[in-house]
C-alpha cells in the first residue's frame, strides 16, 4: 500500500501524519508551527498611526477592521502557503500517494487556495474540522474507521 498522509491544521499549527499500512495507526511525520498566527493583536507590529480608520485601519462598508486582524490574516495566509509548499515538495518526492486534510474551516479555505494541481489530484478527503488535539489512535479510527487504509 502506498502511504496516505493526513494533515491536521489551523492558522498556527499543522500536524502531518502518515498511514503506511491497513490496520496500523497513524505515525507522526512532522509538525509545523507559526506562533504569530495566534498572537494577540497587541503583540503584533502596527504602523505609527494606530488601528482605526484614517489612522492605519481598513474600512469595509460601515465596519472598521483593526490592523491586528489584518496582520493575523496575513500570517495565516503565509502559514497556509508554507504548509502547501511542504505538501507539494513531499508529493514531488513521492512521499505519499493519497492525502486527507482536516482543518479549521477558515484555514481549510486558505490552504486549499495554495495547493498545487498535483497535491489536489492526490486529495481523497477533506474535512472542515479542527482535529489537532486528537491522539493518533483516535484520528486513525475517526478518519479511516476500524479497518485503516486510504479512501476507496
Amino acid at each position: 500500500m502506498d502511504a496516505t498522509w493526513v494533515v491536521l491544521a489551523d492558522e498556527g499549527r499543522a500536524r502531518i501524519l502518515e498511514l503506511r499500512e491497513r490496520g496500523a495507526d497513524l505515525e507522526e511525520v512532522e509538525e509545523l508551527t507559526q506562533a504569530s498566527a495566534h498572537a494577540h493583536s497587541r503583540d503584533l507590529n502596527y504602523d505609527q498611526h494606530g488601528r482605526r480608520a484614517g489612522g492605519g485601519g481598513l474600512v469595509t462598508g460601515n465596519a472598521t477592521v483593526s490592523a491586528g486582524e489584518s496582520d493575523r490574516d496575513k500570517e495565516a495566509e503565509l502559514f497556509a502557503r508554507r504548509v502547501a509548499e511542504r505538501l507539494g515538495d513531499a508529493r514531488r518526492k513521492n512521499r505519499y500517494a493519497a492525502l486527507r486534510i482536516a482543518a479549521a474551516p477558515r484555514f481549510l479555505g486558505r490552504l486549499r487556495k495554495q495547493l498545487d494541481a498535483d497535491v489536489i489530484a492526490s486529495l481523497v478527503d477533506e474535512q472542515a474540522k479542527d482535529l489537532l488535539q486528537l491522539d493518533r489512535r483516535s484520528l486513525t479510527q475517526q478518519l479511516f474507521g476500524t479497518a485503516a487504509g486510504p479512501a476507496p
